[in-house]
């Protein structure tokens, strides 16, 4: 045939392999993810058979993460992120420092030089944001409060290894030195020159999205919608995701994930952001599973039996050491034991970046080529793994609270967020709403409620959150609304209606449950995304059932108004 077919061979291998070793992997009951790796290893350079083009794969797996963040970014708004900062910030900065020692610690006992250990330590130290999503996504974590917790900590990552990128290559001659090389080194001008560049850069980067994006994309879905065109849509949701992305690499010097999660962030404005989730779903699930075939397409199988005890140390530092480290940091912060569970099962495995700074490192001649495989067969493994680890969290935290005295005393510890204030005045106690989030919808429900001076109370998973509330002098609660624990504390026994602000379809069972057991009159109004939720929601008695998000708010607003104001409630006094 006269014509180039690699990249059709490329794509025609992947999927047909991915979905056979797939289907294989779930009949076994392993996550599919499994057999998308397995994929990769047999269309890869190291194994007999049909080699894939690498190049090829890899750029197709960066159109994956491109549109992976990009659907990130529409569910996550710049209010999300800078909500969960104080953890995040912090929580991602010392956890990386602490995985970047372990990694320097071992490579050093294995006496490589001190450019290669740290460059090998920061590979072990930040985590696959596709992995992440992938296994939030699968569990319905990603809105909760968790998972914005986990997101955000993956992005200040992401950040900080966009700095660690660009600077390395002007202090790899200092660090070739200390290594006893005779080579030129970067002035302390430069090395500044280069910081202030890179800063500057991201800065722009971020301003620009803020000022621009953030009035021009939401306009662009606007006026494509017009059109009437459903191919027009998708083609506009696609090409912005992957031309912002771009863009931010080529001109800011910005990773393609980091770009598109932010496009996303600032389409989410639009009334269509639902739409267009919806409309690149399909295209970022097939580009994922060529993600992990590409990550598998990279893995030297022999790396097991020739280096097998500093593989099981890299993987022990990826699994136990970071993990360890973050439901250390999570706890610090006072935050319960089921969150801190899931923010170090997110960061129980390391991917893309990973690769990047591995390959950068023994490109500079940091790093040897053997930390390269290591780094590979940590990932591979790590990803693996890692449903495993979301799957333990349950399981650990029942076993731990079962026998050890510490963490139930962690579990029973004071929070002063966790219950309302003694001051609390108890006319909002009695006839109230419970406001279940204080998101987009929560928030508009809450100023209605506020305008017509009708009593609520709020319930909300985030601290920062719920702080905030307090000082401006709104009676809320931390806490999981799903637990009788919370709705006690939020009064639900004398409460007019409960309503669940947050599109949160595995634990609004739970809540409605408790919620009516505690209080058989109460009147529930829920939130959801979806016709086929809805109906399901519906045919369950659950509540009344509100779609979207404006109108929602607006509708749920006027619903709620007309119940709970009618003078003829049983519940006002």
């Amino acid at each position: 045939m006269p014509h180039d077919v690699s990249l059709i061979a490329t794509i025609a291998a992947g999927f047909g392999l991915a979905m056979v070793f797939g289907l294989i992997a779930s009949r076994l009951n392993m996550p599919p993810l499994v057999g998308y790796l397995l994929a990769g290893i047999v269309v890869g350079p190291f194994t007999p058979g049909f080699v894939a083009d690498v190049g090829l794969a890899g750029q197709l797996a960066e159109i994956g993460v491109m549109l992976l963040m990009f659907g990130v970014g529409l569910h996550f708004s710049l209010k999300d992120l800078l909500a969960v900062k104080r953890i995040a910030v912090p929580g991602a900065i010392v956890q990386i420092a602490v995985a970047t020692l372990l990694g320097m610690g071992v490579s050093l006992l294995w006496d490589w030089p001190l450019g290669g250990a740290i460059v090998f330590g920061l590979c072990l130290s930040v985590a696959s944001t596709v992995v992440l999503l992938r296994a939030l996504e699968a569990r319905g974590l990603l809105r909760s409060i968790n998972g914005q917790i986990a997101v955000g900590w993956l992005v200040v990552e992401d950040l900080a290894m966009v700095m660690v990128l660009v600077l390395l290559p002007a202090l790899a001659g200092l660090l070739q030195a200390a290594d006893g090389q005779a080579v030129p080194i970067a002035s302390a001008g430069e090395i500044w020159t280069t910081v202030g560049i890179t800063l500057a850069k991201v800065t722009a980067f971020i301003v620009l999205m803020l000022v621009v994006g953030r009035r021009v994309l939401p306009k662009l879905l606007w006026w494509v919608s017009r059109t009437g065109s459903q191919e027009l849509f998708t083609l506009a949701v696609v090409s912005t995701a992957v031309g912002v992305a771009f863009g931010a690499a080529e001109l800011f010097d910005v990773s393609f994930a980091l770009g598109a999660f932010f496009a996303g962030m600032m389409m989410r404005e639009s009334e269509f952001s639902h739409r267009a989730a919806d409309e690149s779903l399909p295209l970022r699930d097939a580009f994922a599973v060529l993600f992990f075939v590409s990550v598998g397409m990279l893995f030297d199988p022999t790396v097991i039996w020739s280096q097998p005890l500093k593989l099981l140390a890299v993987v022990a530092i990826i699994f136990v050491g970071k993990t360890v480290a973050a439901v250390a940091l999570v706890l610090a912060f006072n935050y319960p034991l089921n969150t801190a569970l899931t923010v170090g099962a997110s960061l129980a495995q390391i991917g893309e970046f990973s690769f990047i700074l591995a390959s950068l490192g023994v490109g500079l001649g940091l790093m040897p080529v053997e930390g390269q495989s290591l780094v590979l067969a940590g990932a591979l493994i790590s990803i693996a793994l890692n449903p495993a680890a979301f799957s333990l969290a349950e399981p650990l935290r029942a076993w731990v609270l079962a026998r050890s005295p510490l963490a139930r005393r962690l579990e029973l510890r004071d929070d002063p967020l966790a219950e309302l204030p003694m001051s609390t005045d108890h006319r909002l106690l009695n006839g109230q709403v419970v406001l279940v989030g204080y998101g987009r919808v929560g928030r508009r429900i809450a100023e209605a409620l506020h305008a017509r001076g009708l009593p609520f109370v709020v319930a909300e998973q985030n601290r920062e959150r719920v702080d905030a509330l307090r000082r401006d002098g709104i009676a809320a609660v931390s806490g999981d609304a799903g637990t009788p624990e919370v709705l006690i504390q939020a009064h639900i026994a004398r409460a007019a209606m409960l309503v669940v602000a947050i599109p949160d379809t595995v634990n609004v069972r739970k809540m409605v449950e408790v919620a009516r057991t505690l209080n058989p009159a109460i009147e529930v109004v829920l939130r959801t995304h979806s016709e086929e939720e809805a109906e399901l929601l519906r045919r369950e008695s659950l509540g009344e059932v509100f779609l979207g998000e404006h109108e929602l708010a607006r509708g749920m607003a006027a619903h709620i108004l007309s119940r709970v104001a009618a003078p003829t409630h049983h519940h006002r006094p």
